[in-house]
């Protein structure tokens, strides 16, 4: 009885061991995949493309990483002498003694941020027009992505259009990259819509935030190759309401609409009339996230500061989101956009621009400022913050297939 019993075991066994066998995938299979296993999306090379094609918008979420220490990044493309910043962005300058906010990678969790390659970037706009609009971190935006482009463009070949001096702050602004017919153009646009002033009245208004008419130069914006829109920063009482400015539909001021409101139909004028143009049928449309600010013991105009902040915050000690309903409402609208065939995306910048208190002027402004001037804990240090945003904005470029000489665009 023994010897059967051990015969009968390691037959059990044998054919125990031939059931596990035959359910293991076959050598260099992928492993099956838990229900609850979250799907990585596939890692992209410093072109841009993935293994499986192009990385389109769920090939990688640039928006979600982390900054890290790199010597290579302090050695940015262009310098503080690229003629066409804005004296306010030119921190070292102004006074800063320390560049350790230049010394700092962004660095996506699951792939690689495409490096920006500024002759590739001309010959892909060869012949076209990229337009930012918006408020003046926008502008900061633009200042860099034309000295980003700079550096590729042969001496005394960039130029403003009309010869408008850089340091002009309202209106707009084309640099123009003569060996490649590219104009790089910014327009101030702070609130997207429309700002009409009024002569000051004995009911306080002083001017109207037409929330259904766009900006005079908007008809400029139309046919651009790539569109950057910015908004946020002016969409507070402080700029509204509290300034007298109060909100316009048709003909009918309204004294008592509230912000989120106001601001949701305005991003309706501006889907309305994006999907109306037939001008923006090939166009590459994106709608920036906001870029946070960080004061600290105190607002803007109440003495609150940024001028100790050294390194990046980390994911533990960030600040609130009190912007968020604002990313929410334009990502919205980014979306409906793109749901309509368009080439439209959400710009999104906000994580990795609120981990970055020490990038900003702070009390290192714009020569001539008064010593008792609010600190500028709003704007960015050039080179710096910004230029990552339009690395980011060049890797969507890239997957998108973002080309002027392209006739199927």
């Amino acid at each position: 009885m023994h010897a059967r019993h051990v015969f009968v075991s390691s037959v059990f066994l044998f054919v125990l061991a031939l059931c596990i066998v035959a359910l293991l995938p076959p050598q260099g299979s992928p492993s099956p995949r838990s229900f609850f296993q979250p799907r990585q999306p596939p890692a992209i090379n410093s072109k841009g493309s993935t293994e499986h094609g192009r990385a389109g918008g769920s090939g990688c979420d640039y928006s979600d990483g982390r900054w890290v220490r790199d010597a290579a990044a302090g050695t940015t493309a262009y310098k503080e002498d690229c003629p066409f910043l804005d004296p306010g962005f030119r921190c070292m300058r102004n006074g800063r003694r320390d560049m350790s906010f230049r010394g700092w990678r962004w660095q996506p969790h699951r792939c690689n941020l495409p490096k920006f390659n500024a002759t590739e970037m001309l010959e892909r706009s060869r012949n076209g027009r990229i337009v930012f609009a918006g408020d003046s971190i926008g502008r900061n935006q633009w200042e860099s992505m034309v000295c980003m482009l700079a550096v590729a463009a042969p001496a005394g070949g960039v130029r403003e259009q009309s010869g408008k001096p850089i340091s002009r702050h309202k209106g707009y602004l084309s640099m123009v990259f003569a060996e490649y017919n590219l104009s790089v153009e910014y327009y101030r646009a702070p609130m997207i819509v429309r700002i009409d002033r009024v002569p000051a009245a004995n009911d306080g208004v002083r001017g109207a935030v037409r929330l259904d008419v766009l900006p005079r130069h908007a008809d400029r914006w139309a046919g651009a190759d790539v569109l950057v829109l910015n908004t946020g920063h002016w969409w507070n009482p402080h700029k509204t309401v509290k300034a007298g400015n109060y909100f316009m539909v048709g003909n009918h001021l309204n004294k008592t609409m509230g912000i989120r409101e106001a601001f949701r139909l305005s991003l309706q004028t501006v889907k309305a009339w994006e999907l109306s143009s037939s001008r923006f049928f090939r166009s590459y449309f994106f709608f920036r996230s906001y870029s946070p600010s960080h004061y600290i013991n105190g607002t803007w105009d109440t003495g609150g500061s940024c001028a100790d902040q050294r390194e990046p915050l980390t994911k533990d000690n960030h600040f609130g989101e009190e912007h968020s309903w604002i990313n929410e409402m334009i990502a919205e609208t980014t979306e409906g956009i793109k749901n309509h065939g368009r080439k439209a995306q959400f710009l999104n910048i906000t994580s990795m621009t609120e981990l970055r208190p020490d990038g900003h002027p702070s009390r290192h402004r714009e020569p001539g400022t008064p010593p008792d001037a609010p600190e500028d804990c709003s704007h960015w240090c050039l080179p710096g913050v910004p230029d990552v945003w339009n690395q980011v904005l060049y890797a969507h470029l890239l997957s998108m297939g973002y080309s002027t000489r392209r006739k199927d665009r």
